[in-house]
């Protein structure tokens, strides 16, 4: 099991996706394009949690280690920066989710490659895009399939030739893979081909500077800016979700001290930063949460699916220790602000001895017992 959110950048050319990626990433580097190829930007974001500032604020460990999303920022090759050229690069093939910077703001400088401002029919044409690329993959899959099974038949392959086949009619008929609703082992083969249009994809509506200060907080409401970007139907879809920001501004308050930036985003009118909010919306796409482990040495939070075994949970901290597991020693979050110690939790019997099939909820604050 992998705890680290991997999420890759797209986006056509002038939408913000590199500004965006600079705001996640606070990276200084951003991806270029030569001979004709795009070089790959890969930058970590920190969680922003304020139940691990307050569990840091309680124990005053040494090291203080937030959850981290990695993404993956592609310099477009092309005019058009569409998906043809990703079915071949690592970066986007193991993402967890596909994060689609949508250009919703309007600059007179920075001219449109289609001549106008319109966010549905862009999020389709790189819907579209997708496909075309994924049914590319599925049809040279299917044709080495027929001849591995000319070769000798087994039930693993006619299997995995019937799941691509399904999978080919869904692209043909214009559907992207994230719409089928496969299970079990053929969820696993799905996710083992790294069809791009399988994968989560979150909208990032970059809206216009005029819109963010005159709506304030209204203008970041995602049903509101899906309806006025013309995404309400296309969010309908599974596997979809959007978030709103002005990447631009949002810059521009990342790299200001903290009582400033906390100042400009009130002035904004505005109750969490662009970075807080695309966070949030990737762990709720994805159905990761957090939870965290604590002590003199180290408050640490860690990314897990939701659902996820407490042996499996042990195994983000080390292999070790899932091997050896014995018990988890839970306590929520909510239990341990309420009495201000694990002690007092200990008193009033709200840590709790779990076994290895236990599933973590979002807040455990869990200390693993194993044998070495």
């Amino acid at each position: 099991m992998q705890g680290l959110l991997r999420a890759a950048l797209i986006g056509f050319a002038s939408s913000g996706k590199t500004t965006l990626f600079q705001l996640m990433t606070s990276a200084r580097e951003t991806a270029r394009a030569a001979h004709g190829k795009g070089e790959t930007v890969i930058g970590i974001s920190k969680v922003p949690d304020a139940r691990l500032d307050r569990l840091t604020a309680m124990y005053n460990p040494k090291k203080r280690v937030p959850a981290t999303v990695e993404f993956t920022d592609l310099a477009a090759a092309g005019a058009s920066g569409g998906a043809q050229g990703l079915v071949d690069v690592a970066a986007y093939k193991n993402a967890d989710a596909l994060v689609h910077v949508l250009r919703a703001f309007h600059d007179p400088a920075i001219p449109h490659a289609s001549g106008s401002i319109d966010p549905g029919r862009d999020a389709q044409a790189m819907e579209d895009e997708l496909i075309l690329a994924d049914l590319g993959v599925a049809e040279r899959r299917l044709e080495r399939l027929e001849r591995d099974l000319k070769k000798g038949r087994s039930p693993e392959l006619e299997r995995e030739r019937d799941v691509v086949t399904i999978c080919k009619a869904a692209l043909e008929e214009g559907r992207p893979l994230r719409s089928l609703e496969l299970k079990g082992e053929d969820l696993k083969r799905l996710r083992g081909f790294q069809f791009l249009s399988a994968k989560p994809l979150l909208i990032v509506i970059n809206l216009d500077e005029t819109q963010l200060s005159a709506g304030g907080e209204a203008a970041t409401r995602i049903d509101r800016a899906s309806e006025a970007a013309g995404l309400t139907s296309f969010l309908s879809r599974a596997g979809t979700a959007a978030v709103a920001v002005c990447a631009k501004i949002e810059l521009e308050i990342a790299q200001l001290e903290a009582a400033d930036a906390s100042a400009f985003l009130a002035d904004l009118g505005l109750k969490e930063s662009g970075l807080d909010r695309v966070i949030r919306a990737s762990y709720d796409l994805l159905g990761y949460i957090s939870f965290f482990t604590v002590g003199e040495d180290e408050c640490r939070a860690w990314s897990i699916p939701r659902h996820t075994t407490a042996q499996l949970a042990a195994s983000e901290i080390h292999s070790d220790i899932a091997r050896g597991f014995i018990r988890a020693e839970v306590v929520s979050y909510d239990h341990l602000m309420a009495r201000g110690a694990m002690a007092a939790c200990r008193d009033h019997g709200e840590v709790r001895l779990e076994g290895k099939e236990y599933v973590v909820l979002d807040g455990d604050i869990i200390n693993f017992r194993f044998a070495t």
